[in-house]
């Protein structure tokens, strides 16, 4: 499975978040209407607060009523941007989550939005990290798409990690 690593300092994302459904497979209402509900003035605000890579708006997901095994209850929900501008600069109603300088897994795809995307997170967690040299260091991911005009996107899934204990 191809991925990357990449050394992150500390930051904190910064977008609006709610308590959503989880659901493994195409599209979320929940989360469309989260972002449905994103205004002008936020919208500014988070592009005027993007100042790390990946330099997206992403998808953060955490705090999972199953630890994301299963596909009940309802986890958080975050759309928003990377950033590591101190909490208090941010404005226009954003909530901030604080990520910790650490190690992030980076896995890409590319092909129909949003199968393949999901299709790489379900890969990372069902069959990657079992053979893996690391292990997860907390459950909170991140994603962003590049969705195109012809319903494919190129997406990225970020999963933070540490060296597997005893390797």
């Amino acid at each position: 499975m191809e991925y990357r690593i990449q050394e992150m300092p500390a930051f904190r994302f910064a977008g609006v978040a709610a308590r959503v459904p989880m659901q493994f497979e195409g599209e979320n209402p929940a989360i469309a209407r989260l972002a449905g509900s994103i205004t002008e003035e936020q919208r500014a605000e988070m592009h005027r607060l993007m100042d790390l890579d990946p330099r997206e708006v992403v998808n953060v997901s955490w705090d999972s009523d199953t630890d994301f095994q299963r596909e009940e209850g309802e986890l958080t929900h975050l759309i928003g941007v990377p950033t590591t501008r101190p909490a208090d600069e941010v404005g226009a109603g954003l909530v901030t989550l604080e990520a910790p300088a650490g190690t992030w897994a980076v896995f890409p795809s590319d092909g129909p939005f949003p199968k393949a995307m999901q299709q790489t997170t379900a890969d990372v967690y069902g069959t990657w990290l079992a053979t893996a040299p690391y292990e997860l260091d907390a459950f909170r991911m991140f994603s962003f798409s590049r969705v195109r005009d012809d319903g494919t996107a190129y997406s990225e899934v970020w999963v933070p990690v540490r060296p597997r204990s005893g390797q």
